[in-house]
């Protein structure tokens, strides 16, 4: 029977004509993965993003990386005689014609090799097989392709091809496909029962799970001869694999990073290398969900990190989103436009200090502000509703107080904080005039990319340079003023009036930091700096929905504090040395009351030419102070209070001051306090608040309005 099949054979092939075979090289070289890999600075593996959606093949495995089992179950359920023949097997040839013959099922007689010739062959080859399945002279042909691979080709090439071009299961090409998807590992760990598997889809890409249970039990009975075989334990490794999943368009620690890095190489591109670091990555992907899920019950699901060298620039690390616990996890926030809050404050007092406008020991007046723009009156307040009376600027910028801060603006012009703001990277979308004096509380929206950047700036003595890359050209910042907002930063002592002078800000090393709060809590920053990184944090929800009772303590700053102590477990960080031009005074500050002094002496830094060594409030002697008419010092006349629906009502209790004590308040004609200063809870309409003196003189009057909707006070 060989024989005559042998002759048969012999004499059709001298008709068909001979399909040219590409080498095993062409076969390894023409493969293309249907995912791009980003590999980290070392090599490391940092995320597979799937670049082909109508075919999923994983990397071209070697025949070493694939595990033994596979190989063995492989070809005993195929071609048990791979090994033995040169392509065709003339004794499963005879087989299965003789069981044609007489009706009867068998393994039929295609090897491994002659499967692999029809997977060469061109979509439209004469190898591909029909509807009906291949004609006898494609398989003669197959036959003959067979023995001119083998002639051509190693076994163990033969065997490598076949495992990386067989189609297994729906879209899934290639053993690296299958064991990742279906078994979540590595080709060269998969077991016997996963082999077993695995060649039961080679035969049955298609069949139902029980019926690729059972073919996989006979495939480990081959493995096994003369061993019990556990079926059940096999149908339960089945089941598993194949049961439904959603397969992931992308997998690893750094998806958004990975988008963008995958765009700018263009579409052809497999792999890129990027400048992040996979165990920094993974810390810091860990420990914006752990915090996260610290503030569950908060009303907070997403955040974002970016870690920057300071010297270079490089990205070491980019957290896009909070992966599972966000509803937008394919937001990148680290890209996503925000309202940055009082973390623009550093660069506005920089450039007050470098205009020579104030010192970091000038006073500035911590209270109730009504400043008068095209629109009304802008009447900021600190995110504790509370005022500090006259402070210096190391502590308004240390403390973050919102209405020195404004004065400052006030001085420098929001024209030129716009300019200066596009000097250190962070081009806003609207002009000047739109932001007004909100600019210095952060109102623009900028995102965390460039803003830590811009912080990099600060931590580079003011020069300024693209992501990626150092420092460049003349510095954005005087650098002695940049010196000097990084010593404000690095401050316990000065931000301690807010934060308390156990905060978590404050690192066991060198580092300066400032966090931020948009309007409403609707976004939460801490970003800063030591003498090697500039780690930017921010936490919100990337909906836009505010969050319940997050600070700037609460929210991203502790982040921020982990990663940077991570960062700094095993290297030192130094604090700068002072450029030229710097000079350091002591400096004392004296209030109005000459027992009380408005803060402790220090040592201060002052641009050289600007210091000086004493601060004072103008005393008033009291005969002065008696003969001084009591007027209303705020609100101002005209002003429009809007009251806040997502803000709690007894948050929003306007306060009245006047200039002194004895007087007596009548708001609307109903006395209702007496004393310098009291709140009221606002009600909407417009009111007439008046002082008066004891016996109901009339001292002096505002006419105000509030809008919104109204809580009445219990």
């Amino acid at each position: 029977m060989r024989r005559a099949l042998a002759a048969l054979a012999l004499g059709l092939c001298v008709a068909l004509p001979a399909q040219a075979l590409p080498s095993y090289a062409e076969v390894h070289a023409d493969w293309r993965s249907s995912e791009a890999l980003v590999l980290d600075r070392h090599g490391e593996l940092l995320q597979r993003v799937r670049v082909d959606p109508q075919v999923r093949r994983g990397a071209w495995m070697a025949l070493g990386d694939v595990s033994p089992a596979l190989r063995t179950a492989l070809v005993l359920s195929e071609d048990k005689r791979f090994h033995e023949h040169s392509g065709v097997d003339w004794r499963a040839v005879s087989a299965a014609a003789w069981a044609n013959l007489w009706n009867t099922r068998t393994r039929g007689a295609s090897t491994i090799t002659m499967q692999l010739a029809a997977l060469l062959d061109e979509p439209d080859g004469d190898l591909q097989r029909g509807a009906g399945g291949r004609r006898l002279t494609q398989k003669l042909g197959q036959a003959l392709a067979a023995q001119r691979l083998e002639r051509q080709w190693r076994k163990d090439q033969i065997l490598e091809a076949y495992l990386n071009l067989v189609p297994f299961r729906g879209e899934l090409v290639g053993i690296d496909a299958l064991s990742r998807t279906l078994f979540s590992k590595a080709p060269h760990g998969l077991d016997e029962r996963e082999a077993a598997v695995a060649a039961a889809l080679v035969r049955a890409p298609n069949a139902r799970p029980r019926q690729v249970g059972q073919r996989a039990c006979g495939v480990l009975r081959l493995m096994q001869p003369g061993h019990p075989v556990d079926c059940e334990a096999v149908q339960i490794t089945t089941a598993l694999a194949l049961q439904s999943r959603d397969f992931a368009a992308s997998e690893g620690i750094a998806p958004h990073h990975a988008r963008r890095l995958l765009a700018e190489a263009g579409p052809d591109a497999r792999s890129v290398r990027s400048t992040v670091s996979a165990p920094l990555q993974r810390f810091a992907l860990q420990t914006l969900q752990r915090h996260l899920r610290e503030l569950r019950g908060r009303n907070v699901q997403d955040g974002a990190l970016v870690v920057l060298d300071n010297a270079s620039g490089e990205v070491l690390a980019w957290v896009g989103s909070s992966g599972p616990l966000s509803a937008a996890s394919q937001v990148d926030g680290v890209l996503a436009l925000r309202q940055p809050g009082s973390t623009l404050k550093p660069f506005l007092y920089a450039q007050a200090i470098a205009e020579r406008r104030m010192t970091a020991a000038s006073l500035l007046d911590d209270s109730p502000a009504a400043i008068p723009t095209a629109s009304g009156l802008y009447i900021p307040q600190n995110y504790d509703r509370r005022f500090k009376g006259w402070v210096s600027a190391r502590t308004a910028l240390a403390a973050s107080l919102n209405v020195p801060a404004v004065r400052t603006l006030v001085m420098v012009s929001p024209e030129a904080f716009h300019r200066q703001l596009g000097r250190v990277g962070l081009p806003l979308r609207e002009s000047a005039g739109f932001y007004g004096y909100s600019l210095a509380l952060g109102s623009a929206e900028v995102p965390l990319l460039a803003l830590t950047n811009a912080f990099r700036s600060l931590a580079n003595g003011g020069r300024h340079g693209p992501v990626g890359s150092p420092p460049q050209g003349a510095p954005a910042i005087d650098p002695r003023a940049a010196f000097i907002v990084g010593d404000i930063l690095s401050d316990s002592n000065a931000r301690a009036r807010t934060f308390g002078t156990d905060s978590l800000l404050a690192t066991r090393f060198w580092s300066a930091v400032k966090t931020g709060t948009s309007k409403d809590m609707r976004d939460n920053w801490a970003v800063g700096w030591s003498e090697r990184y500039t780690v930017g944090v921010w936490v919100g929800n990337a909906s836009g929905a505010p969050m319940w009772d997050v600070s700037g303590t609460s929210g991203a700053a502790p982040v921020w504090a982990t990663v940077m102590q991570h960062l700094h477990a095993h290297t030192p960080s130094r604090a700068p040395q002072p450029p030229p031009g710097l000079v350091q005074a002591s400096a004392t500050f004296e209030g109005p009351e000459s027992d009380r002094p408005l803060e402790a002496a220090r040592s201060e830094w002052f641009l050289k030419g600007t210091e000086q060594t004493r601060f004072a409030m103008e005393r008033a002697s009291p005969a002065e102070r008696s003969r001084a008419p009591l007027h209303i010092r705020s609100p101002a006349p005209g002003t429009i209070v809007a009251l806040d629906p997502d803000i709690p009502p007894r948050h929003q209790r306007l306060t009245f001051t006047a200039s002194g004590a004895g007087g007596r308040w009548r708001l609307d004609g109903k006395p209702v306090a007496q004393g310098a200063q009291f709140q009221w809870l606002p009600w909407p309409g417009r009111h007439v608040m008046q002082l008066t003196d004891a016996r109901g003189t009339v001292l002096d009057e505002v006419r105000f309005e509030v809008r919104g909707a109204g809580v009445k006070a219990r």
